[in-house]
């Protein structure tokens, strides 16, 4: 079906070559009804809690022990100036002027790659299926934590591997009370672990009640959620600084090793650890963007949002680093031998770190709630993704049916719960692993590729400045431009080659996964990527024309931009303005 929407006149980015690969900037119904945040700052803070999340605790502080300590914040930083902040801004700037979700709002920019909208859902829906698992783990930890001695203190339990020794040392020892009763392998299912599943069952009930009443809920809740970590993080700061060592892993942390740079990879992970952090190409931050106003200056809640996300990951480091000096010093081993894992900083290193602490159990309560106020904040952003999407496409038949939004609510959590039940059987570590690396690594690198090009390239750098001086009555400087024009696509290009490349088959620890279960991770991957080829042919199946001025327009799109504009004039003058083609 074919929807006419009348294009301002004065608006100078419409021109007579608007089409299905270029999109149309046209007049944006501002909805009445739409709800909208309450306070500015109430976006501000759930913005900061969507991109703050596990990964600035875990993640940021390994690929700093990693790539030479402080070496990997010359290019952290730079990632964010160059191509974080910009790639934010974007997003933002499209949600809030579309005043739609992902979907919609990359369909109406660039009806070609359509799919990429609903590639984002995709990917979000997938994520917080087992990101809830975290979640759990976090419950798990926290609520044993009120007891002293800690659990993991001695070798005198039910869960722990045969080379557990009472002796401080990851290399030898496994605490990891959640992980630890697990299978041989994903061949294995093993028996549903009860006490995990009553607590994903916890974890999706406060998650439900947090966001039931949509962003009215929401802002309510990032007052304490988004904030309080932060308490927590420097408590933990003063309480870490003052213990015998840390002085040498905070050394460790902030002292470059040079020649660390001179490793593309070591580049390549400060990108794709401000994109992942951020959280660009997962949606989110566009859909909560489409419920501010219109008007709504939004360069302000983009440097906020980035610059205190990163702050916050360097502020973990200090927290992780002083730590982590501290065990060097009960092992008498440099910070630099110290064995650290991705997650199994959190769930194993950094606890039996607690473990030696004066007041143990408080540290522990303290740090694990931080992890759950963390990781609820994430997970408000990514069930809002599909919230947000289903209301824009299906709100009338929805709301005949459910009556109310809470009950779509209660439908997509009770979905995604039902679906993070193989994490919680025994062989829910290695289901967990194989999830993630197919969709946090795989699937995520080639939807931002297609979102940038989709927005920077065929929607262009000149409509999305137009839509901001409309909101605003300014358009952006010269810097965010030449970021939208040629930095991000060249560095995101980058990243993607490199991840094609540098791919590893998934695996847990010492496991390889065997090639069946590889061949459902790709499936995993693919629930996401599909959409976007899957979007393009309905694109150019309902394009007006013959099926030969189709291929032509194709094979011009290839050639260049300029011959597509020259084709469309010629053959398809439907395609002119006052017509908005091809909706989502």
């Amino acid at each position: 079906m074919v929807i006419r929407n009348k294009l301002p006149t004065n608006d100078p980015s419409n021109d007579p070559s608007n089409g299905p690969f270029e999109g149309q900037a046209c007049t944006v119904d501002q909805e009445p009804g739409r709800a909208t945040w309450k306070r500015q700052i109430e976006f501000t803070l759930a913005g900061i809690g969507c991109a703050v999340g596990l990964g600035n605790i875990w993640r940021f502080p390994y690929l700093c022990y990693r790539s030479g300590g402080g070496a990997f914040l010359v290019p952290y930083l730079l990632m964010l100036l160059v191509m974080g902040i910009p790639l934010l801004y974007m997003e933002l700037i499209l949600g809030q002027y579309m005043r739609r979700g992902p979907v919609h709002a990359l369909a109406k920019a660039c009806p070609l790659l359509k799919g990429v909208g609903l590639a984002t859902v995709a990917i979000s829906f997938i994520m917080c299926t087992y990101y809830n698992i975290i979640i759990t783990w976090g419950l798990y930890y926290l609520f044993s934590s009120f007891q002293s001695p800690l659990p993991w203190q001695s070798c005198n339990n039910t869960w722990n591997t045969p080379n557990c020794t009472d002796r401080i040392n990851p290399n030898t020892s496994s605490h990891s009370s959640t992980a630890s009763q697990q299978t041989a392998g994903v061949e294995e299912s093993g028996v549903l672990r009860w006490e995990l599943f009553l607590l994903l069952l916890l974890a999706w009930i406060l998650l439900y009640f947090c966001i039931f009443k949509g962003i009215k809920s929401t802002g309510k809740v990032v007052y304490f959620t988004a904030l309080f970590p932060y308490v927590i993080l420097l408590a933990l700061l003063i309480n870490n600084v003052q213990l015998p060592g840390a002085m040498e892993g905070i050394r460790f942390f902030i002292v470059p090793n040079w020649e660390k740079l001179l490793e593309l990879e070591v580049w390549v992970n400060a990108a794709a650890q401000i994109f992942n952090s951020i959280g660009i190409g997962f949606g989110s931050l566009m859909a909560m963007s489409s419920y501010n106003n219109f008007n709504n200056n939004i360069l302000k809640d983009t440097l906020a949002i980035s610059i205190t996300n990163s702050l916050t990951s360097i502020l973990a480091g200090f927290v992780i680093f002083s730590a982590f000096g501290y065990m060097s010093h009960l092992q008498n081993i440099p910070v630099s031998e110290l064995a650290v894992d991705g997650p199994g900083l959190v769930f194993v290193v950094y606890p039996q770190a607690f473990a030696t602490m004066p007041v143990a159990p408080l540290w522990a309560i303290l740090f694990f709630f931080m992890l759950l106020c963390l990781g609820l904040d994430s997970q408000f952003a990514m069930v809002e993704v599909m919230v947000t999407s289903l209301m824009d496409e299906f709100g009338g038949p929805l709301m005949k049916f459910l009556r109310h939004k809470e009950m779509l609510v209660l439908a997509v959590c009770s979905t995604a719960f039902l679906l993070g039940i193989p994490h919680v059987m025994q062989v829910g570590i290695y289901v967990f692993q194989l999830m993630d690396h197919y969709t946090a690594i795989v699937s995520l690198m080639f939807l931002a590729f297609f979102e940038v090009l989709a927005i920077c390239g065929l929607y262009g750098v000149r409509r999305l400045s137009a839509n901001l001086k409309e909101m605003t009555g300014n358009r952006p400087n010269i810097f965010f431009k030449v970021c939208w024009m040629f930095v991000a696509p060249l560095l995101i290009t980058i990243i993607l080659v490199f991840t094609i490349i540098q791919f590893k088959p998934a695996r847990y620890e010492d496991y390889v996964y065997p090639p069946w279960a590889q061949g459902i991770g790709w499936v995993i991957a693919m629930a996401s990527i599909i959409w976007i080829p899957l979007g393009a042919l309905h694109t150019l199946w309902v394009l007006p024309g013959s099926f030969t001025e189709v291929l032509n327009l194709v094979k011009r799109f290839w050639i260049g931009w300029g011959g597509i504009q020259i084709f469309i004039l010629s053959y398809c003058p439907s395609l002119i303005p006052g017509l908005t083609v091809l909706p989502a």
